[in-house]
């Protein structure tokens, strides 16, 4: 099958384009303006990605003030929620120096952004802090009106790299308009968590999930039997192992499904080179060439970078061992919620495991997939924001009746 290919050669350059124009649909960009920015980036170049979306996102915010000074509450809100998005694609590639003081700024600058498209929403975003442990987690609460009646609500999550803000224009845009409202929240190892509080993931994410089901249950406008959990990307993993364990959830979507994470990382050297991991010498060469192989594939240099950033590890042999965590062996079959697992036909992230975590569920269960002949076949969907949500969403009413009987007589 033929992926979405967006003018860069580089895989990781080309997804991550049409990632940012994805959003347009749903107001977290315009296309004219994502395609100035990525037509000015040279392949494989990771500062000058930074430098133009940044620029664009600084234009942008700019245009903001301007609309806001002028009572143009619309505008205003209208640029700042696509500065947001532009400031996060800034960000994408900066990980490889943990010290390089932008990765916060450039972070920040994407929140506040967001955070003044919203208090021009009229409330219907509200800004929130889940209690955890000892601290809490940041999110929002999004509603489709003012009236207090109780909804079903849907809980959403990233994965690895996304952000709070950027879910709200991906999934809870499209939620909202079909009856659902929205908690959206980053948790360890996601968005402000990791950027402020440095807290990095944890592979017993029901320990995660458990307190933001508690506040959810606190919320008037929650209908507490009708809660779902959708966990994007890597969030398939999370929400999954979460849904094990608490069981108040009354569905799961897993878009996509990750059975083992820990062989997504490893790659081809899974499972034959599983040993090398408690070998020192192997384990010490593997580090040193790792980072020549970082130098010259962009691939391979964001996803160690991200991963070590993530996960708190301190060199590739490390976060290796640290992902033998995340996996659903044994585990799979504790879920007892209805699930959706969503697989998409051109995904290489995730090769093949949607399909494993499918086949481990005992609970009632469906799978989905996204082909090419939907346009709809990269890693999540991206680029089909309507396909992929109206699909999985239809599943959701389903499963929470919430559509109309029809009469076919």
């Amino acid at each position: 099958m033929r992926d979405l290919k967006l003018v860069f050669k580089d895989k990781g350059y080309s997804f991550q384009s049409l990632r940012a124009l994805a959003l347009t649909a749903t107001g977290g960009g315009d296309i004219g303006e994502c395609l100035t920015c990525i037509y000015r980036i040279a392949e494989g170049n990771d500062e000058g990605w930074y430098a133009s979306w940044r620029a664009m996102g600084e234009q942008v915010a700019f245009q903001a003030e301007k609309f806001f000074s002028c009572g143009d509450h619309s505008g205003a809100r209208e640029c700042w929620f696509r500065a947001s998005q532009y400031y996060r694609s800034a960000e994408f590639f900066l990980h490889g120096n943990l010290a390089d003081p932008r990765i916060n700024d450039i972070w920040r600058l994407s929140r506040n952004c967001f955070i003044e498209g919203m208090h021009l929403s009229d409330g219907l975003i509200q800004p929130v802090q889940i209690p955890y442990e000892k601290t809490s987690l940041p999110g929002y609460f999004c509603r489709i009106d003012h009236n207090g009646r109780q909804r079903p609500l849907i809980i959403i999550h990233t994965g690895l790299d996304g952000t709070a803000e950027e879910l709200y224009f991906s999934n809870a845009v499209l939620a909202l308009k079909r009856g659902f409202n929205v908690l959206i929240f980053e948790g360890p190892g996601q968005g402000q968590v990791i950027h402020e509080q440095k807290l990095n993931f944890r592979s017993d994410w029901e320990n995660v999930i458990t307190p933001v089901v508690d506040y959810a249950l606190q919320q008037k406008e929650v209908d507490p039997q009708r809660i779902a959990l959708l966990g994007i990307s890597f969030g398939g993993y999370l929400a999954a192992r979460a849904a094990a364990f608490e069981h108040r959830l009354a569905a799961l979507i897993l878009d996509g499904g990750i059975y083992n994470y820990h062989a997504i990382c490893m790659g081809p050297l899974w499972p034959r080179a599983e040993k090398w991991l408690d070998n020192p010498f192997i384990c010490c060469t593997l580090d040193r060439i790792i980072p020549l192989l970082m130098k010259i594939d962009p691939g391979i240099r964001w996803g160690l970078n991200e991963g070590l950033y993530k996960f708190g590890a301190i060199n590739p042999s490390e976060w290796f061992r640290i992902t033998r965590f995340y996996t659903m062996q044994e585990i799979a079959g504790l879920i007892s919620c209805p699930t959706l697992v969503v697989d998409s036909e051109a995904d290489k992230l995730c090769p093949e495991q949607s399909r494993r975590m499918y086949d481990a569920l005992t609970c009632p269960k469906e799978f989905m997939l996204f082909t090419s002949a939907w346009g709809a076949q990269e890693h999540c969907q991206i680029g089909a924001t309507f396909i992929a949500n109206e699909q999985i969403y239809n599943w959701l009413m389903r499963t929470f009746n919430m559509l109309p009987a029809v009469n076919h007589s």
